[in-house]
């Protein structure tokens, strides 16, 4: 089952699979690791704390997509 939704005339729709407690605790790995970047040990690496951030932000992760998980609640 695809979590895109095709719209005819329309663009993607992402449905969002992120859940709450999920979406806080990407936001909170994002900054984290985009803090480390800047100011510790990691450096350019630190970059990649912009993907979790993103993620949670959206509410929609692709990768749960590809894979079929979804972590909202069901019946809301």
């Amino acid at each position: 089952m695809s979590r895109l939704r095709l719209i005819p005339g329309k663009a993607i729709v992402m449905i969002q699979n992120v859940g709450s407690t999920d979406k806080w605790l990407r936001i909170a790995a994002g900054v984290v690791i985009l803090g480390l970047g800047a100011f510790g040990p990691i450096g350019w690496w630190g970059l990649i704390g912009i993907v979790p951030l993103a993620t949670g932000l959206m509410g929609s992760c692709p990768a749960y997509s590809l894979i079929g998980v979804n972590t909202c609640q069901r019946g809301v």
